[in-house]
């Protein structure tokens, strides 16, 4: 399955000076097996649905990805490490997959 992104430069910019997250850091959650996606409801509308993205990056550490679809492309909005709680959730996920 061939995946392909887009990315706003600000977003990329901003990513890694605020959060020190490559693009390809990013990207390379979406090939994680283990990768769980929720709607996010809080940020979606009518025209936009957006979803959260949690999973394990290249360098090994827990992200959650804002992302959208936009012309068949993964929309990348934002990304950071995720929190003790998110990774908690994303770990339990993991552990029922993996049952």
């Amino acid at each position: 399955m061939k995946l392909d992104f887009d990315c706003d430069q600000w977003n990329i910019q901003k990513n890694e000076i605020k959060h020190g997250i490559s693009p390809l850091e990013t990207e390379s959650i979406f090939f994680d097996k283990s990768l769980i996606i929720f709607d996010n409801l809080k940020h979606s509308n009518d025209k936009k649905k957006r979803w959260i993205a949690f999973g394990t990056s290249i360098k090994n550490q827990v992200l959650m990805t804002a992302f959208m679809i936009r012309k068949q492309k993964n929309r990348i909005i934002s990304t950071r490490t995720a929190s003790k709680n998110e990774r908690s959730l994303y770990e339990k996920a993991k552990s029922k997959r993996n049952n």
